[in-house]
């Protein structure tokens, strides 16, 4: 079975100034909820969009609204600019000569709209698919922005782009271009996942990540919707694979799984070619091996075969696991013959050093013998887990990975 390309983007701005009923899904409930907010579960339908009518506040199936077609050319509406301009609501990237009161067509961005009132749902107000796409590529080139934190980055992108996949469900558009900014959100995501762990600690950066991983999954989720929806039986989609097997790699850890249905239900709805993927076997092994304590296969794989999106999800669990195998050294091994550190810390591919902190971290003792060999002795009791959590622990043998120039 062949992969299927996307298509591609000049070829299809030349046929969109009139968006065709071929953009559009047949029904809205094709769409997965991107947050809990903007979606209303609805009895025999996958999910539907609601917005809140004007009687009272409460909800109102959207698919009973005529089709919305979004006529906005800007990355933001005129009417909100100004508003957010009078209130002062502008980002910091949004400001024109850093006024907080003054910003232009060519750098505000429509805010994410938690709630949208029936009433006030004009097709003005949306953008159509050129102009999500113009505003995408936009904001991941903020990526690259060094004058601000991250985290300050990270919060501008992580809104406007809910704002995108909010404007995309409105308008029911799926076709190939619209998977393509899926998976370009998601590895914004992924990305995110692994720089704000670099960031310096604090309540606030636990909230970011907190929240990032929670929109990871929704938008995961919509993308797999995506890719079944529109479904050839005779091609798979160019990047499938990799961004399937991205769900099997949120399940790992020892204390958590990520919300929605379990593996064994969810490889039932994955088609064959995928799950005989080398993106999925990867995944699969993965998982398997630290599960069942196979520590030195866990870690060659991942320096051999890991992709750096993949590597981005695992990173977060490899000290847990890396923790885990020095309960196994310490609790299975033979008293007399205390372990050598350096042989442990090439099994575990990080530096002897770092496996001395580690070591210290869990409340085991090591020691230097004459020759300045340092080893950890076994059986020892006083074993825990690090109270502060896990420390970013480097990885060695990772040359492989090839860091993608662009999102």
């Amino acid at each position: 079975m062949e992969r299927k390309q996307r298509t591609n983007p000049k070829s299809w701005y030349s046929t969109s100034s009139s968006h065709s009923s071929s953009q559009r899904a047949p029904s809205r409930s094709h769409i997965l909820p991107q947050s809990s907010t903007e979606v209303k579960k609805s009895p025999g339908s996958h999910s539907s969009c609601s917005v809140l009518n004007s009687r009272g506040g409460e909800e109102e199936d959207i698919t009973s609204l005529q089709p919305l077609v979004g006529t906005c050319p800007f990355m933001c509406p005129a009417g909100e600019r100004a508003q957010r301009e009078r209130l002062r609501d502008l980002a910091v990237f949004e400001r024109l000569n850093g006024n907080p009161r003054e910003t232009s067509a060519s750098l505000a961005v429509k805010k994410f709209c938690r709630t949208i009132s029936a009433k006030d749902v004009k097709e003005s107000d949306f953008r159509p698919l050129p102009v999500l796409e113009e505003t995408l590529n936009y904001l991941l080139n903020l990526l690259e922005c060094r004058e601000h934190p991250f985290e300050v980055v990270h919060d501008f992108i992580f809104d406007r782009t809910r704002s995108i996949r909010q404007d995309l469900s409105m308008q029911n558009l799926i076709n190939d271009q619209v998977i393509y900014m899926y998976e370009r959100m998601v590895k914004f995501h992924v990305i995110s996942h692994h720089k704000l762990r670099t960031c310096e600690a604090g309540p606030n950066i636990s909230s970011l990540y907190h929240l990032n991983m929670e929109q990871l999954t929704k938008a995961l989720t919509s993308l797999y919707s995506l890719y079944d929806t529109n479904r050839d039986p005779n091609a798979t989609h160019e990047n499938e694979a990799e961004f399937r097997s991205f769900y099997v790699l949120l399940h790992l850890g020892f204390d958590s799984q990520p919300t929605g249905e379990s593996l064994s239900l969810w490889f039932r709805h994955v088609p064959a070619s995928i799950i005989k993927s080398n993106e999925m076997y990867f995944a699969r092994k993965i998982l398997r091996f630290a599960r069942i304590g196979n520590f030195r296969s866990f870690f060659s794989i991942i320096g051999a075969e890991a992709s750096f999106l993949q590597y981005c999800i695992v990173e977060p669990h490899i000290d847990e696991v890396r923790a885990q195998a020095l309960s196994y050294v310490n609790y299975a091994g033979y008293k007399l013959h205390p372990y050598p550190l350096l042989h442990l810390s090439k099994l575990l591919m990080m530096k002897e050093s770092d496996l001395q902190s580690l070591c210290n971290a869990c409340g085991l003792e090591i020691y230097t013998d004459e020759s300045g060999n340092i080893f950890l002795p076994t059986k020892q009791t006083s074993f825990c887990r690090p109270k502060g959590g896990f420390r970013n622990y480097s990885f060695l043998g990772l040359d492989q990975l090839k860091k993608p120039t662009k999102i």
